[in-house]
């Protein structure tokens, strides 16, 4: 298999944000102890921190027993559930903290971000079962829509949020970006984008298997591949976001042509030349720029319950 031309696929202005992000964050990380591994990425974390827009304010408050960081600027009709993303081994409240701040800003909607359980302390389902609680409990205390938001490990969560939520007509939709969803490691995408920059395929194997106990994903529980779902009829509106130079990408495509094949509406959208963790170059990358505005679009949208992807792809 030929390798991806990474060298024109992905722009100057990308290169420049992963030559950034490796010098905090570099290639090997996971490969590190994983205390080491939240130290580096709590770091970079911080060096890509944008603050708030004006008029965004936030408190921390626990919800269903899940401490979650809540932000507002102003009444808001629809809520946004956001599940962060981290392999399920790094992140929290602080590590998309200007994101929510930005998401909130953008639509309007009150913004719930929820600090769930890391592997390998914590082992499935803990990740999920608190991604569960809080969003029950954030339709026990809002009136309202839920909107599910999530990237990478956190679009896994959401995805099976979703699964388990899809009864409630409260559930408005679900926006996924760059999701993790339980693809198959071995075709498409996973070995196309083997050794993209940011994510490689060992990657995606080692956060795959540190979630349980023996190392190894169950092959019946979509809790933990969402992919694995024995029907998706009845999932709420989906639109999920791709990076094409990310092993993970074909994984948004496959969920929404399962969707679409059950008579659901769902629409991907692949991002072309951008790599996994783009939401931090927003600022200074012209194609994340763009994206972003896209993704918060199509998060408006959901809670406004507009569908403006037309057929489905």
């Amino acid at each position: 298999m030929t390798a991806p031309d990474y060298a024109s696929l992905i722009d100057a202005e990308t290169w420049a944000f992963i030559r950034d992000s490796e010098s905090w964050y570099p290639p090997e990380t996971a490969t590190f102890p994983v205390a080491r591994q939240r130290e580096i990425y709590d770091a970079m974390c911080r060096a890509f921190f944008k603050g708030y827009p004006e008029g965004v304010e936030a408190e921390d408050r626990a919800l269903g027993g899940v401490p979650c960081r809540i932000y507002d600027c102003g009444p808001a009709a629809v809520t946004v559930l956001y599940l962060h993303g981290g392999g399920f081994v790094v992140g929290g409240l602080d590590s998309h903290d200007d994101v929510c701040a930005e998401i909130c800003k953008t639509t309007g909607f009150r913004v719930v971000a929820a600090d769930y359980r890391l592997a390998p302390e914590h082992l499935h389902p803990a990740a999920y079962d608190d991604a569960l609680a809080a969003a029950r409990a954030t339709l026990a205390a809002v009136p309202g829509p839920l909107v599910l938001v999530g990237d990478s490990a956190g679009g896994n969560l959401a995805a099976a949020v979703a699964q388990t939520l899809k009864a409630d007509r409260r559930l408005a939709g679900q926006v996924l970006i760059y999701p993790g969803l339980g693809g198959d490691h071995d075709r498409g995408s996973y070995l196309t984008h083997a050794e993209a920059p940011m994510l490689t395929r060992a990657d995606t194997l080692y956060y795959a298997a540190i979630r349980h106990a023996d190392g190894v994903e169950p092959p019946d529980d979509a809790t933990a591949a969402p992919l694995w779902a024995a029907s998706f009829a009845g999932l709420p509106p989906t639109v999920a976001f791709s990076a094409e130079c990310d092993p993970l990408a074909d994984d948004a495509r496959h969920y929404c042509a399962l969707i679409a094949a059950e008579g659901g509406q769902a629409h991907r959208v692949l991002e072309p030349g951008l790599v996994h963790g783009y939401l931090r170059a927003r600022s200074t990358v012209t194609r994340a720029r763009d994206s972003f505005a896209r993704i918060t679009a199509a998060i408006a949208a959901l809670g406004a319950g507009t569908w403006p992807y037309g057929e489905q792809p």
